[in-house]
């Protein structure tokens, strides 16, 4: 397939190219650096401007494309114009030129608010926001075939390669574990039009994500 991975200079965006150029696919990776990410002729690069005008993202979106992540993030800054305009203006864009399959990179308990009152969301209670409304809109008004994977904090540790999902209590997920799962649903077809939570936990990666 030929995949686009908007935000793949992140932390989870470059081990999930990374694994998707593995896997054989072709990727274009979104990113504001100049150098390449990844120095393969199987990847290429595109300087994106998530807050640019719907229009400026979709012409420079390629028309042969099959699938779409999004795993971009503001990093606690700019979150309405990344996080949720942003995201919004990539789903409206793909929708527009005809690319079906959309991956989005959520947080736990984004469609959730009953959840907000812990300590660890109310500190980010903005951001939770974006996410949540970002999400309702590739729920309720796009047309896409989606998949939301929704994963609690991220840590910098080798993956262990088992998950829980849906679990009602967060947890952490290690980066290179939510890559794995990105990439398990990307042909998954019980994850059409799904949204789940995940954390590290026992069962492996494909299994649960088959369980879904």
């Amino acid at each position: 397939m030929k995949i686009l991975v908007i935000g793949a200079s992140g932390r989870v965006g470059s081990d999930l190219v990374k694994q998707l150029l593995a896997d054989d696919h072709q990727v274009v990776g979104t990113t504001r650096q100049e150098k390449k990410l990844f120095d393969v002729d199987s990847y290429t690069q595109l300087n994106l401007d998530i807050t640019a005008s719907k229009d400026a993202i979709q012409s420079q979106i390629a028309d042969d494309i099959d699938a779409a992540y999004f795993v971009a993030g503001s990093g606690g800054t700019s979150v309405l114009e990344v996080d949720l305009h942003g995201a919004v203006k990539t789903m409206q864009a793909v929708q527009d030129k005809g690319i079906t399959r959309y991956i989005m990179l959520s947080t736990v308990f984004s469609l959730d608010t009953s959840k907000w009152d812990s300590a660890a969301i109310t500190n980010l209670k903005d951001y939770y926001i974006c996410k949540h409304y970002a999400d309702q809109w590739l729920v309720n008004d796009s047309t896409l075939d989606y998949t939301i994977v929704q994963a609690g904090a991220l840590k910098e540790q080798a993956g262990t390669g088992n998950i829980t999902v849906n679990d009602p209590n967060a947890g952490g997920n290690t980066i290179a574990d939510v890559a794995t799962t990105l990439v398990a649903v990307l042909n998954a077809s019980n994850t059409s039009k799904q949204v789940f939570s995940m954390r590290n936990g026992d069962t492996p990666i494909k299994e649960a994500v088959a369980s879904l």
